[in-house]
Order: structure tokens, then C-alpha cells, then sequence
């Protein structure tokens, strides 16, 4: 792993771990196992730091969300069945320290200008992948439904951090829900 990708996952570790608050320069390098001096090569300003640290996850999330949906695709799965799967799914990340970051970079983006692109590339993409899932499932109109996908996950995601749940109960039933009210009607 490059020196560039370590301080990136050293980021997001301490976001998640201690929030935005415990990242400066010192903490990251060390976290990394770099010199300050290759840090601030990299990443000139806490504001590019943190831009790339949402980038990077993001794109990485995508990736690992889209080979997962594609073998969900491949194996014909039925909709309200898929909802079982996205549980599992989430079941599976929903306390790692990148997940909370995540949040925490989105939020932190409302306050900060010079973040908001990328969190709103960041949101833009999720939306394009949700419908692209909708899409594979059967669901008509998936672009107009994705939002409120992406939203129901994220809030969902929120719920789990701040009751400290770790079963992800009820992500199946709200997707369900959502799936169910998006298919055409007979």
C-alpha cells in the first residue's frame, strides 16, 4: 500500500475512532506510519486530506457494494428475497470505524464548503448505484426511487451507530417496504 493510501485509511480509522476532531497532522502521520514531511507532500491542507479521505472510501464503497449486487443479479433473486440480502450485507460493515467516518465526513461537509462537491459526487454516486440496483430488481422509475433509497440507508445507518444496534434489525423490512411500494401495482 502506497504511503498516500496508508494516510488515507489512517484517516478514516481516526474519524471513525475519535472523530474529526483527533485529525491533525501528528496523529495521522503517526496512525500511518509516515513522516509528517510525506503527509503534508500528499495532502497540503487538512481540507484535501479530508476531501480524498471521503473520496477514497466512497469509491471503495461502490466498488465492494457493485460486485456484491452483481452476484446478487446473477443469482435471480426476487426483490422482497433481496431485502434479506441487503441486511446481511449491512449486518456485515455496520460498526467499522469507515462507516461512521463516512457519516461524519457528510456532515462535516454541511459545515464546510470546501468538502460539500465531494460529498455531493459522493451522494450523486450512491443515488446512481441504487439505481442501478432498483433497476436490476425490476423496480419502474428506479432513478426517481433512488434517493429515497440512499436516504432510508443512511438514516438507518445513524439509528444502528446511536443505539449502539449491531443486528441491523429492520434494514430487510424497510427495504422491503420500499420495494414493495415502488413495483407497479396489478
Amino acid at each position: 500500500m502506497s504511503a498516500r493510501d496508508q494516510i488515507l485509511h489512517a484517516t478514516l480509522r481516526l474519524i471513525g475512532e475519535q472523530g474529526i476532531g483527533a485529525v491533525t497532522n501528528r496523529a495521522v502521520a503517526r496512525a500511518a506510519g509516515v513522516s509528517l514531511g510525506s503527509l503534508t507532500y500528499h495532502f497540503p491542507s487538512q481540507e484535501d486530506l479530508l476531501r480524498e479521505a471521503l473520496h477514497t472510501f466512497v469509491e471503495q464503497e461502490i466498488a465492494r457494494i457493485t460486485a456484491y449486487v452483481q452476484a446478487l443479479a446473477e443469482s435471480g433473486i426476487a426483490p422482497v428475497e433481496a431485502a434479506d440480502e441487503v441486511e446481511k450485507a449491512v449486518i456485515g460493515v455496520a460498526h467499522d470505524p469507515e462507516q461512521l467516518a463516512n457519516l461524519e465526513l457528510h456532515l462535516h461537509a454541511a459545515r464546510n464548503p470546501a468538502l460539500r462537491e465531494t460529498s455531493t459526487r459522493s451522494v450523486e454516486a450512491y443515488d446512481r448505484l441504487a439505481a442501478a440496483i432498483l433497476t436490476s430488481l425490476g423496480i419502474p422509475d428506479a432513478e426517481r426511487h433512488a434517493p429515497a433509497t440512499v436516504a432510508m440507508l443512511y438514516g438507518l445507518a445513524v439509528r444502528r451507530l446511536a443505539t449502539g444496534d449491531t443486528t441491523a434489525t429492520g434494514t430487510a423490512d424497510a427495504f422491503r417496504l420500499l420495494l414493495l411500494g415502488a413495483l407497479p401495482r396489478p
